[in-house]
């Protein structure tokens, strides 16, 4: 009996370790059930720390995370040869292209062009974009901070990292199968929730590390090249055509009531010869 409480019991308590690390760290919310705080800041703004309490030992630090991104529009002389000079300027700045396009829309081309760069280029980056433009149509540019949300993370992650140590040691200790399976079903569904934590967190140090620039390109257009012959060709062709259909569905109708106008016709071509007689 005393060895069923000494494994069934631990097991009772750490099943509920998972649900209590998913809902302590809260960013919003510094104090945790017993009223002792969770975080304590330290620092500037631009640099904030936090301390994980509870006897844990853990301290998370990371400086201001923020997802920058940037849309312009440019007007240039050839999409082409602008799409390769963005290429350029992001592989200059340690970046990459994440997808193009080049479309005719009309009689005008258009293009876009998707890259990243490091984000403490992004501003170098746009400036070298305005310098290879004829003009800028449009342009806006995004800042999102999240650095609460990634401290948030961490702090889960490391709650769920410690819950996991807990687990592998009372797998150790299990005896029967049926312990053991539960054991490993509770492990299972922690390592989960560490996959999943783990890969967000992945997620915002690329885009918080990487900013994302989206050019949209516009060929330049001159009287010259705006003004084409085929367009006349084309109205005058349709305009005969027309005229054409016109004339037939005239002669058609007057062939179908030839009964009507022929005979009255006759009579009057006949007087008038009596009377030139």
């Amino acid at each position: 009996m005393k060895k069923w409480l000494k494994i069934t019991l631990p097991l009772v308590i750490i099943g509920l370790m998972p649900i209590s690390a998913c809902a302590a760290p809260q960013i919003n919310s510094p104090l945790g059930s017993s009223g002792e705080a969770l975080y304590s800041p330290k620092g500037e703004d631009s640099a904030m720390r936090y301390e994980v309490d509870a006897g844990a030992g853990i301290e998370l630090s990371t400086d201001r995370k923020t997802i920058k991104s940037g849309n312009i529009t440019l007007e240039v002389e050839s999409i082409t040869g602008a799409m390769t000079e963005i290429a350029a300027i992001a592989e200059s700045l340690n970046g990459y292209v994440v997808s193009s396009n080049k479309y005719e829309y009309g009689d005008r081309t258009h293009g876009s062009v998707s890259f990243r760069i490091p984000a403490e280029s992004f501003n170098n980056a746009l400036d070298k974009l305005r310098d290879i433009a004829i003009s800028v149509p449009a342009e806006s540019t995004a800042s999102q901070d999240v650095t609460e949300e990634y401290i948030d993370l961490q702090a889960q992650l490391h709650n769920l990292q410690a819950t996991e140590s807990q687990y592998l040691a009372l797998l150790e200790k299990a005896t029967t199968v049926e312990e053991i399976l539960k054991v490993q079903q509770a492990l299972s569904s922690v390592r989960g929730q560490i996959e999943q934590i783990q890969g967000r967190i992945n997620y915002l140090d690329r885009t918080t590390d990487m900013s994302l620039i989206t050019t949209s390109l516009e060929e330049q257009g001159t009287l010259v090249t705006s003004w084409s012959a085929l367009g006349p060709l084309k109205a005058a062709f349709q305009g005969l055509v027309s005229f054409g259909r016109g004339l037939l569905t005239a002669l058609i109708w007057l062939g179908i009531f030839c009964w009507a106008w022929i005979p009255p016709l006759v009579i009057w071509l006949k007087r008038r010869r009596r009377k030139a007689s």
